[in-house]
């Protein structure tokens, strides 16, 4: 592995590594060639492209993969809810407090 142009140190031109374009804060070689520059205005750019589809497709993807991990607790959920509301609705009954009113 060679070391990099800034540890060979000195800042003297090293004609293997390619282009030299003066010492650190003193640039001032020749004109660099084959370099393009561009850019596109953010005026210009359209940011939501696409974003309202994509959310979309991206959240049934993603939720299509993890619904074997919600669904189960979800479904055990509420079935425990459903039964615990309806003993709940049972022992405060009629019959609910004549068969356990003395456990109390």
């Amino acid at each position: 592995m060679r070391p990099t142009q800034a540890l060979l140190g000195s800042g003297a031109p090293n004609q293997r590594a390619g282009n030299w374009i003066g010492g650190w804060g003193a640039f001032g070689g020749q004109k660099q060639k084959g370099i393009i520059h561009w850019g596109l205005s953010a005026n210009r750019q359209n940011p939501f492209a696409g974003a309202f589809h994509d959310a979309i497709f991206n959240t049934f993807r993603r939720s299509k993969g993890q619904v074997f991990y919600w669904v189960p607790p979800l479904v055990a959920a509420y079935y425990l809810m459903d039964w615990a509301t309806e003993r709940n609705h049972y022992l405060n009954s009629k019959a609910g407090r004549a068969e356990f009113g003395d456990a109390e």
